[in-house]
């Protein structure tokens, strides 16, 4: 399989070597509730992600009536609501997609959104969205998948719950109408243990399919994600909160406002670590290589003539001037072509 190797969302470049993309996860932490929607946007701006991201479903067309909760959803919810029931409380209309992507818009954030039924991918499309997320729920959904690669949008193709084989089905149902995929390793719980987190399998993921990696993280805390970098992640997702306190599925392993912004500050500062894959001196180093690096003189005294040899050279540091040791065997076994002092820079 071939994917691309960068993706465009908005004037953002995402690829290996990029600067890593970073999705606020609002999700359906809003409650339902339009305005905290928005102010979950507004600490989505002021923690400083690329993009913040809801989700979008009809009940009707995402569930049956009666079903049971997760584990994790029963214990963080009501009691005695089904799933069902939990989720009708958490729609949001298509009136409001267009009011959040707006107001996303005007804050100069990207808006995402995570489709979850046909009815729903249709409506935002009308509404123009930049790309879709889809949830770990339809990594084996193929028919709903056809019809999102279809949009021609790139994919953050999350994949909880899942087995290789499955991945690899998905990803050649997806690749012949899209190409634009990011694989995301993904561990189906709210909040997970830090031993679900399974970072390797981004190698795993890079080395089987030949794509673009990201990771959703549902660790504890600013967590797993930080360390998802050195692993070549081109992106990263974590949801976040106004209130951790709050009845919901999600907001206890979401990040409060200001954790939200610690994990973007953390990851900030571990690209800066990771830095350039070339290996060459960095420009401070230039000026202290002068000063500490080694060059050859002579370590007695050498008349003209006498052949240089590990006896009568050495290396010193001289402040740069001189020829490298590196390059010993271009002067050992050569005349001296004058004679000289002991410590004086060996010339050829």
């Amino acid at each position: 399989m071939e994917f691309n190797k960068t993706i465009s969302i908005g004037n953002n470049t995402i690829g290996a070597n990029k600067r890593v993309f970073i999705i606020g996860e609002a999700g359906v932490n809003h409650g339902g509730d339009i305005n905290v929607a928005k102010q979950l946007v507004d600490i989505a701006v002021e923690a400083g992600v690329d993009a913040v991201k809801f989700q979008a479903f009809r009940t009707s067309d995402l569930i049956i009536e009666n079903v049971q909760k997760a584990p994790y959803q029963s214990k963080t919810t009501e009691q005695e609501e089904s799933q069902t029931d939990m989720l009708r409380k958490l729609e949001l209309k298509q009136e409001q997609y267009i009011e959040l992507k707006g107001y996303c818009e005007s804050k100069n954030i990207i808006f995402l959104i995570t489709p979850f039924d046909e009815g729903s991918l249709i409506e935002l499309e009308e509404i123009g969205v930049v790309a879709y997320k889809v949830a770990s729920t339809d990594t084996t959904n193929l028919p709903f998948l056809r019809k999102i690669a279809a949009t021609g949008k790139p994919i953050f193709l999350s994949t909880g719950m899942t087995y290789l084989e499955e991945i690899r089905t998905a990803l050649e149902e997806i690749q012949s109408f899209n190409k634009d995929i990011i694989l995301m390793q993904c561990t189906a719980n709210y909040p997970i243990e830090d031993t679900e987190a399974n970072l390797n399998v981004i190698r795993t993921f890079q080395n089987e399919f030949n794509v673009l990696t990201g990771y959703s993280d549902h660790s504890m805390g600013i967590g797993a994600a930080p360390y998802a970098l050195p692993m070549g992640v081109c992106m990263i997702e974590k949801h976040f909160t106004v209130n951790k306190g709050e009845s919901g599925p999600d907001h206890r392993a979401s990040l409060d406002p200001e954790e939200l912004k610690s994990l973007v500050q953390e990851v900030r500062r571990i690209e800066k670590f990771l830095g350039s894959s070339i290996k060459e001196p960095t420009e401070s180093e230039l000026k202290t290589r002068k000063s500490l690096q080694k060059n050859l003189v002579a370590k007695v005294e050498i008349k003209m003539g006498d052949i240089f040899s590990d006896e009568n050279v050495v290396a010193k540091r001289t402040g740069g001037e001189g020829i490298s040791p590196i390059e010993y065997k271009k002067v050992f076994g050569s005349e001296a072509p004058k004679a000289f002092s002991r410590n004086e820079v060996i010339t050829i």
